[in-house]
């Protein structure tokens, strides 16, 4: 019998920010439309074809709380429809266009996309049922994939800045898990890997807090009955954090050049390796929690447009689309052209690059997998952390090649799929270290989500923490029915307000307006529901324009049915 050297995980971050009811294009709806399309039904379509053939494509993948509900809602389904239904169209109105112009591959591609939307359309509704998280589940309920869960709205825990907050947003994420999805999660992806110790902190946007003891986030996670988390590659190992964004971002890798004057990466630290889970050390009484570590060597092959994979001139364009319906029609063609100078795309030049992309990655596991058996004398694990919607959204080709490498590992005798829960449950970790603070974002700090183009967001953030607690530890316990319709629907726009991708997007100037505008909704909302409750509490009268906004929002952000004020109360 071969011995098995090593094993491997894909592990996925699936997530978007809550957009149902705020916008549709270009920020809004078409962002969860256009990765259900792109990404997360060709995934499923992979995974079912190779379960179909007898294979078993076992990977780790977190859909976050947030992605979850959205992708639940009737809204989403039907809303989701019509989008492919216009996709549909508008290959038809394409293929016309280009056959009148004698463009005959462009009307060849036309034909492709008419048939390619087909079949996700066709697949959500007949075979997943218009259930995405359904279809997720199922593979789950065979062992044949793990679902881990993140913050209930991606909130930066590192800058957040109450205890209480942590809780509630892993408490929420929590119910949200088991209402989906059926069971407890075991594992949480840290939304931006940024994990905080615990030390004595102080509100780095109120001058005039004081310190004060924060536990580290290991305590919200054994609190919450999870066993592990996931972080990056210099919060384990030392040395200079790379960063996972700036490939994707030009202004980020122009303003990171402004920061590196004052950056000074953390020495290597030998005798740690990246393919053995640990036990976190902490200075609390908890349960034990594990971390994994992700792979920068597997990771920069995909995450990297310019040298990675997804940067070879054969793969299809992200950038250029024919308008007006959206459609691509162009190769990358080279990294660093003008979208002048893309070529025409041409699917069948696709599967020989896949084989060759995939081989080199399965030989790249491989290789790294032996190197560590040779030299700790017992199998490791390779975590390769991406964002889910690089696989499809940025990299069309994506689940192909996933599809691929999930099954070149699978038939290689000397190597095992897993998930990390798995691997977990065969081989214990038994070290405990520390970590210190920091992130899976350029510099390995804080500093895309805290700079001087978001500091007001906190500022924001850390008044409405002020305001919920109160209302929390006041009516907690209510048993009037409409405050307490009042104080739930506070707790889901704090969480709204909380997310991380409204200072993402404010920091890459992706969406920077609307993410502002977003805040700014957010935060009303806040503090109009605070006045209400505080006013209903107190036998006041409420008119009846505020009882119709309350109903508005109670329809809008309707996610997170199961929530409860009470879960910002007491002490933590």
């Amino acid at each position: 019998m071969v011995d098995t050297i090593g094993h491997f995980t894909f592990v996925l971050h699936s997530h978007l920010p809550w957009v149902l009811n705020h916008g549709v294009w270009p920020h809004g709806t078409s962002w969860v439309n256009e990765a259900a399309a792109e990404t997360y039904l060709p995934l499923l379509i992979e995974l079912y074809e190779l379960v179909d053939k007898g294979y078993t494509p076992t990977l780790t993948i977190g859909i976050t709380p947030v992605l979850s509900e959205m992708m639940v809602q009737p809204r989403f389904k039907d809303g989701f429809k019509n989008y492919l239904h216009e996709k549909i169209e508008a290959a038809k109105h394409d293929q016309d266009q280009f056959k009148s112009e004698n463009f005959q591959n462009r009307a060849k591609m036309a034909k492709f996309w008419e048939e390619w939307y087909g079949k996700i359309r066709s697949t959500f509704i007949d075979r997943f049922h218009e259930d995405i998280p359904g279809a997720f589940k199922a593979l789950q309920d065979k062992d044949i994939i793990e679902i881990i869960t993140c913050a209930a709205t991606h909130g930066y825990f590192a800058l957040l800045p109450n205890d209480f907050s942590i809780d509630a947003q892993i408490r929420t994420a929590v119910a949200s898990y088991k209402r989906i999805y059926g069971k407890d999660p075991r594992g949480i992806w840290l939304p931006e890997c940024a994990y905080r110790p615990a030390y004595k902190w102080k509100n780095p946007v109120d001058p005039n807090s004081k310190p004060v003891e924060r536990k580290g986030v290991e305590y919200f996670i054994a609190k919450n009955n999870l066993d592990y988390f996931f972080v990056d590659t210099h919060l384990t190992m030392g040395g200079l954090a790379q960063g996972v964004y700036a490939a994707r971002f030009k202004l980020l890798k122009d303003l990171w050049k402004q920061f590196m004057a004052s950056y000074k990466p953390v020495g290597e630290i030998k005798g740690r390796t990246p393919y053995s889970p640990y036990l976190i050390h902490s200075s609390e009484p908890i349960a034990p929690v594990a971390f994994f570590t992700r792979d920068e060597k597997t990771g920069i092959l995909v995450w990297s447009g310019e040298h990675g994979y997804p940067g070879d001139g054969t793969y299809l364009d992200f950038h250029k689309k024919h308008f007006p319906g959206g459609l691509r029609y162009w190769k990358v063609t080279g990294a660093k052209l003008d979208l002048g100078a893309k070529m025409e795309y041409y699917p069948a030049d696709v599967p020989g690059r896949l084989d060759e992309n995939a081989t080199h990655y399965k030989n790249t596991i491989k290789g790294l997998l032996q190197e560590y058996y040779n030299n700790a004398k017992k199998p490791g694990i390779i975590c390769a952390m991406y964002d889910t919607e690089l696989f499809g959204h940025w990299w069309f080709e994506g689940p192909q090649f996933m599809g691929r490498v999930l099954k070149w590992v699978q038939d290689d005798p000397e190597l095992k799929l897993t998930t990390a829960g798995h691997y977990l449950d065969m081989f214990p970790p038994i070290d405990q270290i520390s970590l210190p603070e920091g992130s899976w974002g350029q510099g390995g700090g804080h500093w895309i989500w805290l700079n001087e183009w978001t500091q007001w967001t906190w500022e924001r953030i850390t008044e409405c923490q002020k305001k919920i607690k109160e209302i929390a530890d006041k009516y907690g316990e209510t048993d009037k029915p409409d405050l307490k319709k009042i104080c739930n629907q506070l707790a889901r726009e704090e969480l709204l307000l909380e997310s991380s991708d409204w200072q993402f997007l404010i920091s890459t100037w992706s969406a920077r307006d609307y993410a502002e505008a977003r805040v700014a909704l957010h935060y009303e909302n806040v503090v109009k529901l605070y006045e209400m409750a505080k006013a209903f509490a107190e036998g006041k009268n409420i008119p009846q324009g505020s009882w119709e906004y309350l109903g508005r929002l109670e329809i809008e952000d309707n996610l997170f049915p199961d929530i409860d004020i009470k879960w910002w109360a007491g002490k933590q």
